[in-house]
């Protein structure tokens, strides 16, 4: 059973990989656009975190203060995305402020995942 979990974690990571990736891309080409690949990448990492949070198969206590703040920023994450890609497709681009946070609250959600015990 522990293994099947790390499983869930290394899918729950590469979805955030997908979407940080997908991100960095467009900035590095200086498109600031959403594109598919992002929303994909927060599905992914949306449906593991939520498979990651049932309390299966293990011998501790889950910590649902950090389950609850990476929720809330995947929800925020999909709300920027989907804001951006209205805005995307009436005037054919990602404002700033919209593109820039989604890159900052997926490294931050990241970087809860990993650092937060």
């Amino acid at each position: 059973m522990e293994i099947l979990r790390h499983v869930v974690v290394l899918v729950h990571l590469v979805g955030f990989a997908i979407l940080f990736g997908a991100w960095v891309v467009e900035a590095v080409n200086g498109k600031h656009q959403i594109t598919r690949l992002m929303n994909w990448g927060l599905a992914i990492a949306g449906l593991a975190g939520l498979i990651l949070a049932a309390p299966w198969g293990i011998d501790y206590d889950l910590n649902y203060a950090k389950i609850g703040v990476k929720l809330v920023i995947l929800v925020i994450i999909g709300a920027l995305l989907g804001i951006g890609a209205g805005r995307q497709r009436k005037t054919g681009s990602v404002p700033g402020a919209i593109f820039w946070s989604i890159g900052v609250l997926t490294f931050a959600n990241a970087a809860i995942a990993v650092l937060w015990r």
